[in-house]
């Protein structure tokens, strides 16, 4: 069961990063430019997180056109100095002292194959911070999210642990709001993107009840001259995290790996069979089934009320509002009432009398005042 801070304090939804005993975390990609001797001279600095895969890798061998070969190669080459450059980064930072991690890029096409991919170039140690960046919910841009829970079961396989998830504030509330469809999402440790000074009100309450970190500052909200906290030997569009925790803690709880209260167990799943011909034609992929956990009380009573609305509407019966108040009024009444025009008490007294004889309300007599 992952042990996360106890529920946060406001103090920690309103500019935690003011407090000197917050630990903070940097996380950068290629293009950011570190000097790593500034960098480590403030102390507060615990962790930097580096972007290591985004999607799929390019393809090992090219084909095509002249321009289709050119640009593969491109993108191999740049693909392949990514790499050089977050392994050289991973030693610096772990040389400083600073507990490391490494962050994928969601896109849409194979989850699996995501996960496969991003294990692989990042090549984690037990104590590296693994986390999966889900950037909106479309799924013609981003990986959708059902993908992303069959991503991040595709990295319990593989090494034991979950990764965090990182992810913007209405991405969070759409998530905390459905927990009981995504039920891994809404239990990963959130990495929670927003630059405004004060998350309160926004926060995604769910089965989040804090952040395990919170960008706070990044390009968005961070020039020249103004920034929200600013991290010597890094440039201004660097993104800087906060920990509701001091640096002690935080590197306790560091890489977390582990889903917000349930134990281990809950996820299960179990490898497809595979068939004599295919084992026999050498190297295979493992395809896995997931199995159904059992869903808790608090899931139970979210599907409930998210479908109470419609389950209470099939039972309704029709309800007339305003009926006028008789000392006698049956079905005989009702339906001289229903059938005159007038709302005064004597023209209903008069309609009234007239369906004295239940034979006249009946529906083979015609109504020749209707007709």
């Amino acid at each position: 069961m992952m042990a996360l801070t106890p529920a946060a304090r406001a103090s920690d939804f309103s500019e935690p990063w003011k407090s000197a005993d917050r630990a903070l975390v940097v996380d950068a990609y290629e293009y950011n430019s570190i000097d790593w001797a500034q960098l480590a001279t403030d102390k507060r600095v615990v962790g930097f997180i580096n972007k290591a895969s985004d999607g799929m890798s390019p393809p090992y061998s090219c084909s095509g056109d002249d321009t289709e070969v050119k640009l593969c190669k491109a993108l191999w080459k740049r693909h392949a100095v990514t790499r050089e450059l977050f392994q050289t980064r991973k030693v610096v930072a772990k040389a400083l002292g600073l507990k490391w991690g490494a962050y994928h890029l969601a896109r849409p096409g194979n989850p699996v194959e995501q996960a496969n991919n991003f294990l692989d170039f990042a090549d984690p140690a037990r104590d590296d911070l693994m986390a999966l960046d889900i950037e909106g919910i479309d799924p013609a841009q981003w990986m959708s999210l059902d993908d992303a829970e069959a991503f991040v079961r595709q990295v319990h396989r593989r090494i034991g642990r979950f990764p965090v998830l990182y992810t913007n504030g209405k991405t969070a509330q759409y998530i905390a709001d459905n927990s009981y469809k995504y039920r891994l999402l809404s239990r990963l440790p959130l990495w929670y993107a927003r630059y405004k000074p004060d998350i309160d009100v926004h926060f995604p309450i769910g089965n989040w009840q804090g952040y395990a970190l919170w960008q706070f500052s990044a390009q968005a909200n961070c020039g020249r001259f103004r920034c929200p906290y600013r991290v010597a030997g890094t440039p201004d569009d660097i993104d800087v995290n906060i920990a509701p925790t001091d640096a002690a803690t935080l590197r306790q709880q560091w890489p977390f790996g582990g889903l917000i209260d349930v134990p281990a167990d809950y996820l299960a799943s179990v490898p497809v069979p595979l068939s004599r011909e295919a084992a026999l034609a050498g190297k295979t992929t493992l395809i896995y089934a997931d199995v159904a956990t059992p869903p808790s009380f608090g899931e139970m009573v979210a599907v409930l009320g998210s479908r109470w609305s419609k389950f209470r509407d099939g039972f309704r019966m029709p309800v007339v509002k305003t009926v006028p108040r008789r000392p006698i009024f049956g079905i005989v009444q009702y339906v001289a009432w229903k059938r005159t025009g007038q709302r005064t008490p004597a023209q209903l007294d008069a309609a009234f009398a007239a369906a004295a004889d239940p034979v006249s309300t009946a529906s083979t007599e015609p109504d020749r005042g209707k007709r």
